[in-house]
């Protein structure tokens, strides 16, 4: 007696269908596989790990290498014999006393004049290549400046 034509194709798919499940359930369940491609929804820049504000670590070092230069404060200029000292300050109103050539967090105090201070900035963009920046920092800053 022979299967209609129509049959055989139905074994057939009961068959693959049986051997894909004993496969599967026979697969070792260790570590799981990692994706050969990468994961779409992932952002194609860096963003902030966790314990991290803003890109900055939770504990700064002290004094003067711990100052961040976005959230600095110029007070005022000193012009003393041994060259210009500017007075600044951070978000927690501590001041500190820069020369030029003063290591920071993120930069370096590039120069001094009598109403600004100029700023070295090193950081990185959001694709992780490193870039530099001046900042200047006035004394009085006008609308619009920080």
């Amino acid at each position: 007696m022979m299967p209609r034509a129509g049959h055989w194709r139905w074994m057939l798919a009961a068959l693959l269908s049986a051997a894909t499940v004993g496969a599967w359930a026979q697969a070792p369940q260790g570590e799981p596989q990692q994706p050969a491609r990468r994961d779409p929804f992932d952002p194609l820049v860096n963003v902030v790990q966790p314990g991290q504000r803003g890109g900055l670590p939770q504990q700064l070092p002290p004094g003067k290498a711990g100052l961040v230069i976005s959230l600095l404060r110029v007070h005022g200029v000193v012009k003393a014999p041994s060259g210009m000292i500017a007075v600044v300050s951070n978000q927690q109103d501590r001041v500190y006393f820069l020369r030029e050539g003063d290591q920071l967090y993120d930069g370096v105090v590039e120069r001094i004049t009598l109403d600004a201070v100029v700023f070295r900035e090193s950081g990185k963009d959001p694709f992780g290549r490193p870039i530099e920046r001046q900042v200047t920092k006035r004394i009085n800053p006008s609308a619009g400046e920080s």
